[in-house]
């Protein structure tokens, strides 16, 4: 609806159901300080739909979104090629109307996507079961820790300080309803991804209910994870495994292949565009003997009466479903359609052309890292990668990386803005190289950064 179509007596009737004198009397628990003095600067108080639409539109051409340049941004969100059959494929009608199955095994198709898109997580993820998709990276991580709890009956998290800050601060907020101590840390430019895993493993205790690792890390370094796992499981607790570049594990030996129990992360740069943060689509897995402590529901595959096979939702532990008390979740349901995206872009990859994408990304991204290494005042941070690596400059990053942007090039991220205020962090600069950056790109980047740097 595009209007309010309530008359003055309306809004007074409504208002005397629920005992209220007027609009104001509803945000009285809103503290004055946060109410607005008067109207918000730069917007007019009333205007037609056509100038709204100039205004906004206007606005929105003040951003230079992925493809108006050298793209290099990462940390979490990735740009990757999305052929052009996934968005036609999710937006046929069988799928799109029907992405929410409340009535689920009416929507069979919906249903067989959701069975494909978990048996491609799980894979993907070396993992026994997989979920039909969480809201995005960060909250599954949290579900995660919480399921962990639930399975030790302990209350402390240790998180890696290669953990997205981004998850580290969801995780945070959740903890201070439910009591979980999390135990945390910073990244260190002068590390090493063993340095960390060592530190991991010996802050674990009997006390301990899981640590959490994501591997690549923020940096972008990667890590052998069989070592912590193994220590994890000696002290009773779990690990939890981040994965935010899924096409990392074209690569990369799975975390479940190295003992993680439980595997979380984002499923974004495969089927989903970047479209300024959002939406997104988590990945959860884990190992069976956990199942029945997941979170979000599960599609499975049956027969009918008649023999026929069929899909139904066969777990959904959600409070929606079954008695608020026995609940694993909250979560109201999946991200059904970015899920279905997934599968598709998944499905058109196959496994070897998913190998075939991830070697891709880290070839160019290896000449790429060497080429900006030859930048003065720039030095690459020591540590494997994938397709994202860090920078440590001579010159604060955050303003270098505006220079890039006036420049027209979207250079990375500087890990002063993900860690504001942390000093030893202000030079580092995150550069993410995938399928979609030409040597153009890079030659841009380099002049770009050599300029600002100079």
């Amino acid at each position: 609806m595009r209007y309010l179509p309530l008359q003055p007596e309306d809004r007074q009737a409504m208002l005397g159901v629920i005992g209220a004198k007027s609009v104001d009397e509803l945000f009285a628990d809103v503290p004055a300080s946060a109410h607005l003095s008067g109207p918000v600067p730069g917007l007019p108080m009333h205007a037609t739909e056509l100038q709204v639409e100039r205004q906004l539109g206007a606005l929105a051409r003040m951003n230079q979104a992925a493809g108006d340049g050298p793209f290099f941004l990462g940390a979490g969100a990735y740009k990757h090629h999305v052929p052009a059959s996934v968005d036609h494929i999710i937006q046929r009608g069988e799928f799109l109307t029907s992405y929410t199955p409340y009535q689920p095994e009416i929507a069979q198709g919906t249903l067989q996507a959701l069975f494909e898109f978990q048996t491609q997580v799980a894979r993907l993820y070396g993992c026994e079961v997989a979920n039909a998709s969480m809201y995005d990276g960060s909250t599954a991580c949290w579900e995660a820790i919480v399921m962990a709890r639930r399975i030790t009956r302990r209350g402390k998290a240790i998180l890696s300080g290669g953990l997205h800050p981004h998850y580290v601060s969801v995780c945070e907020t959740m903890a201070k309803f439910t009591g979980d101590t999390l135990e945390t840390a910073l990244p260190k430019l002068d590390g090493t991804a063993g340095q960390e895993m060592a530190r991991l493993i010996a802050a674990v205790d009997g006390e301990t209910s899981c640590v959490v690792v994501q591997n690549p890390g923020i940096l972008g370094r990667v890590a052998d994870l069989s070592e912590l796992a193994e220590a994890c499981h000696a002290k009773g607790a779990l690990l939890i495994a981040v994965v935010t570049e899924p096409v990392s594990l074209g690569l990369i030996r799975s975390p479940g292949e190295m003992g993680a129990d439980i595997v979380v992360g984002e499923g974004q740069s495969i089927g989903v565009g970047l479209q300024f943060g959002g939406p997104y689509v988590g990945l959860f897995a884990c190992a069976e003997k956990h199942v029945r402590q997941m979170p979000g529901r599960l599609a499975g595959e049956t027969v009918d009466a008649d023999g026929k096979r069929g899909f139904v939702l066969t777990l959904s532990t959600r409070e929606q479903h079954i008695r608020r008390e026995k609940a694993t979740s909250n979560i109201c349901t999946n991200s059904g359609l970015c899920a279905l995206a997934f599968t598709v872009h998944m499905t058109l990859l196959g496994e070897k052309g998913l190998r075939d994408l991830a070697a891709l990304n880290h070839a160019l991204a290896v000449q790429a890292a060497d080429r900006l290494a030859k930048v003065p005042g720039v030095a690459l941070m020591d540590g494997a990668f994938f397709n994202e690596f860090t920078l440590t400059l001579t010159k604060e990053a955050r303003p270098v990386v505006r220079a890039m942007a006036e420049k027209g090039v979207l250079g990375g991220v500087s890990l002063g803005r993900l860690y504001p205020g942390v000093e030893h962090l202000e030079k580092g600069l995150v550069v993410c190289v995938t399928e979609t950056s030409t040597e153009e790109d890079v030659e841009a980047l380099a002049g770009a950064l050599e300029e600002a740097l100079a």
